[in-house]
């Protein structure tokens, strides 16, 4: 890997994805951004359109990404749950029949401490919808991701993987008591060894890589946290308010969104791969305080990547 110091971004903590994206020609480049409906993939979406990419955004609820991305030129919806690989299949068959090359693929669709429940192959949800529905769509991507010539693929993780790595011996909660918080922490460490080991293969055909932690920012996708919860993080001010501090973490959406667009399309990155990434820079090493600055190094670790990807074939049969 390469050293950090020689990213020298001009961006900053608080530039936003359209700063990101100022300057940049994206026409006649194509981007997947799972979850580009909503919270910081809306906004990764509309940075990337707005400079001429055509984004095709996989949606669940696609009658609300109608009404989110009405107003967006350049964008096309698709019906899929990352939950349901059959539909994850037909998805990557539709486009990569199409012929066209798929330059940057966004990884961010996700669901946050959730309430147990499992996929029909009997994954635990988190696990199945953050990291194995984007491997298999990464799977199914491939051979447009390859014919691209220089295409990025990026897994939002977040600073919950430092509550803990992969628990080989029972990633499914079968054995052990469910903690919902953990499983999120789990499933957000597997994004960032999945970036590990997919760049590691695919850096030979010209696919790179990245994992990052966006910010500390809150939408849609903390609608399972208590209060008190959400109280730890000082989230909120004496009035209400939400608090904004991008020196601490704490971003707009837009801000949040920046370092998404950074990782699939900037140039600052190029002959970079592999890396965690955090405030437009690759991650220093995680302090052991929960919630702090840094990349922990279980989750990007070679070894833990390659046994991680294994399983998951194992699991899915894509990459198989």
């Amino acid at each position: 890997m390469h050293n950090p110091n020689l990213i020298n971004s001009r961006f900053g903590v608080a530039s936003t994805a359209q700063q990101v994206v100022e300057g940049l020609d994206l026409n006649g480049t194509t981007a997947v951004v799972t979850g580009g409906y909503s919270g910081l993939g809306l906004e990764a979406t509309r940075a990337l359109a707005s400079v001429g990419a055509t984004v095709i955004v996989p949606a669940r609820d696609c009658s609300k990404a109608e009404r989110n991305l009405a107003h967006l030129r350049n964008v096309t919806i698709a019906d899929l749950d990352l939950s349901v690989p059959s539909e994850i299949a037909a998805f990557g068959a539709e486009v990569v029949s199409s012929g066209r090359p798929i330059s940057m693929l966004i990884n961010s669709a996700g669901v946050m401490a959730t309430p147990l429940w499992r996929n029909s192959d009997g994954h635990e949800g988190q696990f199945a919808i953050n990291h194995l529905g984007h491997f298999q769509l990464t799977a199914a991507l491939w051979p447009a991701l390859t014919r691209a010539n220089g295409a990025r693929v990026v897994s939002v993780s977040s600073r919950a993987h430092q509550a803990g790595g992969i628990d080989f011996d029972d990633i499914h909660f079968v054995r052990r008591a469910y903690d919902s918080v953990l499983a999120y922490g789990q499933a957000k460490t597997a994004n960032a060894l999945f970036a590990v080991e997919l760049d590691r293969r695919g850096r030979e055909v010209g696919v790179r890589a990245f994992s990052l932690h966006p910010g500390q920012i809150l939408t849609d996708i903390v609608r399972h946290l208590t209060p008190e919860y959400l109280a730890r993080f000082d989230a909120y001010d004496a009035d209400g308010n939400l608090r904004i501090d991008p020196a601490n973490g704490r971003k707009t959406p837009q801000q949040g969104a920046a370092s998404m667009v950074w990782a699939g399309a900037s140039l600052e990155l190029d002959g970079f791969g592999g890396e965690y990434l955090e405030d437009f820079g690759v991650a220093q090493p995680y302090n052991g305080e929960l919630g702090s600055k840094g990349v922990a190094s279980w989750a990007i670790d070679p070894v833990a990547a390659r046994r991680l990807w294994d399983a998951s074939v194992s699991m899915t049969g894509a990459f198989a």
